[in-house]
C-alpha cells in the first residue's frame, strides 16, 4: 500500500460529470495502491467512489459521526468503518488516517475540511500534501476568493502555498509522485 488518499466530496449527487471524475478517482487510487479515507456515507460523491475503490478491489475507511450511522446513511459494506462521537472526532480520526489530502466538488462540508486542514497545516500540526482538484474551473471562484485575501493581507502568500491546486486527475496523480 503507497499510503492513503483522504478525499473531501460531497454527499449529495448532482451531474453526471461529477459522478463519472469519482469513477475515474477511483479507479487512480486503486492503480496507484492507494487506500481511500473519506467521510464514510453511502449517498453522494461519497458513496459513488467508495463503491467504485471497493469494486475494483481496493481498500475503503470510511469515518462518521454517530449520527450519520442512525440516519442510516453510514456505507457498511467498506474495507473499515470508524464511528465517532460528533463531528469534530470525524475529521481528527479522518485526518489522522491520511497521508495527503484532496476536495473534489463538492459543498459547505468539502469546504469545511478543506478549510480545517489548510489552517491545521498553516499552524504547523501537519506537513501533509493539500491537493484541491480545479476540474473545468469548478473552484475558480473559491480560488479567486483566497487570492482577494492575500491581496487584503489576511492570508500570506505562503498561506496561499499550502494549497495545491491541479487541474484534472493526471496533474494530481503526478503530483502525488513527487
Amino acid at each position: 500500500m503507497n499510503g492513503s488518499l483522504c478525499v473531501f466530496c460531497s454527499a449529495r449527487v448532482s451531474r453526471e460529470r461529477y459522478l463519472d471524475l469519482a469513477r475515474d478517482l477511483a479507479g487512480r487510487i486503486v492503480g496507484a495502491s492507494r487506500r481511500l479515507v473519506y467521510g464514510g456515507t453511502s449517498v453522494g460523491l461519497m458513496g459513488v467512489l467508495a463503491d467504485a475503490v471497493l469494486a475494483r478491489g481496493g481498500e475503503a475507511y470510511g469515518v462518521v459521526p454517530r449520527t450519520m450511522v442512525r440516519g442510516e446513511v453510514a456505507h457498511t459494506g467498506l474495507t473499515r468503518l470508524f464511528v465517532m462521537d460528533d463531528l469534530h472526532k470525524r475529521k481528527e480520526k479522518m485526518y489522522g488516517l491520511a497521508d495527503v489530502f484532496v476536495a473534489i466538488p463538492g459543498g459547505y462540508g468539502t469546504l469545511d475540511e478543506l478549510c480545517e486542514i489548510l489552517t491545521w497545516a498553516k499552524l504547523g500540526l501537519h506537513a501533509k500534501p493539500v491537493f484541491l482538484l480545479n476540474q473545468d474551473g469548478f473552484y475558480d471562484r473559491l480560488l479567486g476568493h483566497f487570492r482577494f485575501l492575500e491581496a487584503e493581507g489576511f492570508i500570506a502568500p505562503s498561506d496561499l502555498a499550502i494549497l495545491r491546486t491541479v487541474p484534472d486527475l493526471d496533474a494530481l496523480f503526478d503530483g502525488l509522485a513527487r
